[in-house]
């Protein structure tokens, strides 16, 4: 397997660090991970669609870890997993002369990840073409305490800000086009969670943001090989 594909598969599902504990399951030309957040405001899937190794499905307690040892390895990568009995015990990546062999967790101690089964009509739709990205990051950056973005009516518009409060706060506001009729009531997320999905897919040359007044929002993206599905739940200000 192609380490730098490895590497992507981990990058935009561990976002930059913030998802640690997750099943690898690998079937056919699929790996994929499901994965939810510690406070359970973010759920994800990602799937890569070449894959070319050996069949799993795994526990992974720390990403990083995983993460600094594939760093090791040279570009071409055999993955195996050891086993003792039917339990798998370690997963072995090797490239050329050198192997590094990872301590498996007890799938039982990975955080389960909810179906979402039922999911609400997303009736709002945001662009976000390439240079609004680049400044949400920014602007996420700039506002590094600030734990939200909201996205509201106001004087007709439809708008997203990091930082909003019915007060008089620090925060940036962005206009994005309107897709329905009718005012929505101030919503929020986290800007956290959303700079790092963003910043994991970078590649992509826009994205687009779905909004439920349920309080659910949604960003997918196709890139290559890659399908990364991502779920924000509602934060209350």
């Amino acid at each position: 397997m192609n380490k730098n594909n490895l590497l992507k598969f981990i990058q935009k599902y561990s976002l930059g660090g913030l998802i640690e504990s997750v099943a690898w399951n690998a079937e056919g030309t699929k790996l994929s991970v499901r994965f939810i957040s510690d406070d359970k405001t973010l759920l994800g899937e990602v799937e890569f669609n070449a894959y070319t190794s050996t069949p799993m499905n795994v526990g992974i307690y720390t990403t990083s870890l995983l993460k600094n040892m594939i760093g090791v390895l040279d570009n071409d990568l055999t993955l195996k997993v050891d086993k003792a009995g039917d339990k798998s015990v370690s997963l072995k990546l090797s490239s050329d002369e050198t192997e590094t062999s990872y301590q498996l967790a007890d799938l039982g101690v990975i955080p389960p990840v909810p179906d979402l089964k039922q999911l609400p009509d997303f009736n709002i739709d945001i662009e976000m073409a390439s240079t609004m990205i680049d400044k949400f990051i920014k602007a996420k950056g700039a506002l590094s305490d600030v734990d939200t973005f909201t996205v509201f009516t106001e004087g007709g518009d439809l708008k997203m800000a990091i930082g909003y409060s019915s007060i008089s706060t620090n925060r940036v506001t962005f206009t994005a086009t309107k897709s329905f009729d009718g005012e929505v009531k101030p919503i929020s997320f986290s800007a956290k969670y959303l700079k790092e999905i963003l910043t994991a897919n970078k590649e992509a040359t826009s994205a687009k943001l779905k909004v439920s007044t349920d309080g659910l929002a949604n960003v997918q993206f196709q890139i290559d090989d890659f399908v990364c599905k991502y779920y924000l739940v509602e934060i209350s200000n």
